[in-house]
């Protein structure tokens, strides 16, 4: 054997012992990092005094490998809470300390957080960012809705959109639908094969747990409604004028899709439903309990992430301010 292959033998062999060396580290870094945001992603562990808190929303969290049925979770349930108007003032003052905690996140600017809602049609995603994030700063808050991929989108990667909307350093980001529909429309329409739409679940993960690595909070809500009460709020639309503009035929249409899209929520939620990127199933038949659990649940996860203002430059108290 020549030099040379010898060389190269000897360099392959410390390619792989560096590369056998670093597998464990790498795994261990891995780990300790998922645990850290594992502990942030159940902010009553972190926060609440005295659990469980008011209202309970740890009970809506789909724990990493539980199997849910959305038939048996009640979309009426309130807990103690029977009128909205036995919730309004703590709504006002979550939506105060919710202001507080973005305007410290955004002077922080080293963090931030997505939140992505989902639900069936008139599921109430439009009117939560609405009543939630009320009195947030503008500037700290952006919301991204999901149609139909252009033609740009469609030339990439299922999630390449989705990751070109994710928050930067210091913003909260909402999703008003998300990278969840390609596992859920493309799955009861049958817009791709099963073969390709069951691998998006790793690739969901994968995605998300990235994005928590580089300090990116994700919280995902499935806002939970019965059938009849769709109907309900379909009928509303349909019998006031002012409301025609959100009445799409198309609807009637995908409401024949109900038991199908069932099947597919549970198994993305199922699938998909994290340590470090948690999953609530909230039920939101009733408007204003659905905000309150939802307030609660963003505001406690924001108190856990802990941001803080940066310090301030030294010597300010030796600037006077000229005439």
């Amino acid at each position: 054997m020549s030099d040379r292959s010898n060389s190269e033998n000897n360099t392959d062999s410390a390619a792989n012992d560096i590369a056998q060396a670093e597998a464990p580290k790498t795994k261990k870094a891995a780990a300790l990092a998922a645990a850290q945001i594992a502990d942030v992603m159940s902010p009553e562990t972190i926060v609440v005094d005295e659990p469980p808190p008011k209202p309970n929303y740890p009970q809506y969290r789909v724990k990493p490998g539980e199997r849910i049925s959305l038939a048996d979770i009640d979309p009426n349930a309130s807990e103690h809470y029977t009128k909205k108007q036995h919730v309004e003032e703590e709504l006002e003052h979550l939506r105060d300390r919710l202001g507080d905690l973005q305007e410290r996140l955004y002077a922080e600017n080293q963090r931030s957080l997505l939140i992505v809602l989902q639900a069936m049609d008139t599921g109430g995603k439009d009117g939560t960012i609405k009543h939630v994030f009320q009195g947030i700063n503008p500037q700290g808050c952006q919301v991204w809705s999901f149609k139909k991929p252009s033609d740009e989108e469609a030339s990439h990667d299922f999630l390449w959109r989705y990751h070109q909307r994710s928050p930067r350093r210091g913003m909260i980001t909402i999703f008003n639908r998300s990278h969840y529909e390609d596992v859920l429309v493309v799955r009861v329409k049958q817009l791709v094969p099963e073969d390709v739409w069951r691998k998006r679940y790793h690739a969901i993960n994968d995605f998300e747990q990235m994005l928590t690595f580089n300090n990116i909070g994700v919280i995902k809500f499935f806002l939970h409604i019965s059938k009849d009460e769709q109907k309900r709020r379909l009928q509303s639309r349909l019998d006031n004028p002012d409301k025609h503009w959100k009445f799409s035929s198309n609807d009637i249409k995908e409401r024949l899709f109900w038991d199908d899209y069932q099947i597919a929520f549970e198994e993305a939620i199922n699938n998909c439903s994290t340590a470090y990127a948690p999953w609530y199933v909230v039920p939101a038949n009733n408007k204003w309990y659905r905000n309150l659990v939802i307030a609660r649940t963003i505001v406690d996860t924001l108190e856990a992430m802990n941001p803080q203002y940066p310090g301030a430059e030294t010597g300010l108290e030796n600037i006077v301010i000229p005439n």
